[in-house]
């Protein structure tokens, strides 16, 4: 009663997804502070062997359907159990990744459960709220933080009367952290031939495809990023350049893909992916809110920037001021002749 949950995705290589171990270690914090346990709900086929990816990030409770119907997923027999799940144990919050399944589901549970649910957040937080008009207090509520308005704001949302809390949450937002290796909860099998019906199964997958991705710029150490101040695609080839030498991916911002200088799935901010990696080279960036939400967690920032008043430098450790033109190909010599 009263614990927070989190919604685990089972990758294809029958493991965690990254975002629900994300969640699991907010979901860990939130709950120390709250005074409960943390609970994972795993649905699959061959996941009754999972305990130990998720026990390390202080889960208490993990609650599994073991079915070969439940993989891939499909969402009438995941909505069904998961429905049945929280009506049962009534928890204070849920979490969900912002992925295509979390997007897909999390909305049918909201609606079956009649609670509010909040999308694509990037910060989580417990706090109280007062309500002018009855001054009614209400304390321990979920601070549910995204952008909105096309990312110009920042809206804080709760949801003082229903339960549970429910949000899906970005990928790469919240950082993944062990809590102990040797922590130890409690298993729960779920019966799932009992629960799920023959109309559960009215979408069949017939075939599959899966291409993986090429680029894996969110697990970079060193980003090269490129905004609209580049200029163009061929003015681009210099950002990979430096990429080369510094052993680093090359990311864009969403005007510089909008403009067709890169490709989508180097996109980093709001709409694209989010990056912590230990070097960040904002190249002609002017550091929009929207992509600030996808990169201000680096470890260290470097702004190349003709705009001394850019809000990019306004975050970042060091700042050139300079054309991308002139400054890259002075970067990539000296680094050339200063580097073993």
């Amino acid at each position: 009663m009263n614990n927070i949950f989190v919604y685990c995705e089972v990758s294809e290589e029958r493991s965690i997804s990254d975002v629900s171990l994300e969640l699991l270690s907010k979901g860990r914090k939130l709950a120390n502070e709250l005074g409960v346990k943390l609970e994972a709900v795993v649905l699959g086929s061959k996941v009754e062997n999972l305990e130990g990816i998720l026990f390390p990030f202080g889960v208490d409770v993990i609650h599994y359907a073991d079915d070969k119907r439940l993989f891939p997923y499909l969402t009438l027999p995941h909505s069904r159990i998961l429905i049945e799940v929280f009506s049962a144990e009534k928890p204070e919050i849920v979490l969900f990744g912002a992925t295509s399944i979390g997007r897909d589901i999390a909305p049918r549970i909201a609606s079956a459960l009649k609670c509010g649910l909040t999308a694509d957040c990037t910060s989580l937080e417990i706090g109280d709220h007062t309500e002018n008009r009855t001054q009614t207090v209400y304390k321990n509520l979920l601070y549910q933080i995204r952008p909105a308005f096309g990312g110009n704001i920042i809206a804080t949302i709760i949801n003082p009367d229903t339960r549970p809390q429910m949000a899906t949450v970005r990928e790469g937002v919240m950082k993944k952290e062990i809590v102990d290796a040797k922590y130890k909860g409690t298993l729960k099998s779920i019966d799932a031939k009992a629960l799920l019906k023959d109309e559960d199964f009215v979408v069949e997958i017939i075939e599959r495809h899966i291409e993986k991705s090429k680029v894996n710029i969110k697990n970079a150490g060193i980003i090269v990023s490129g905004g609209y101040g580049v200029g163009s695609r061929e003015n681009f080839k210099l950002l990979y350049e430096l990429a080369e030498v510094l052993g680093a991916d090359v990311g864009a911002t969403r005007a510089a893909v909008d403009a067709g200088f890169e490709d989508h799935e180097r996109q980093i901010g709001q709409t694209g992916v989010t990056v912590r990696p230990k070097l960040y080279i904002a190249c002609g960036i002017s550091g929009a809110v929207q992509h600030r939400a996808g990169m201000d967690q680096s470890a260290q920032i470097i702004s190349i920037n003709t705009d001394p008043n850019a809000p990019i430098n306004f975050i970042a450790d060091y700042t050139i001021i300079g054309s991308v033109n002139e400054v890259i190909p002075k970067m990539i010599k000296y680094y050339k002749k200063n580097s073993k």
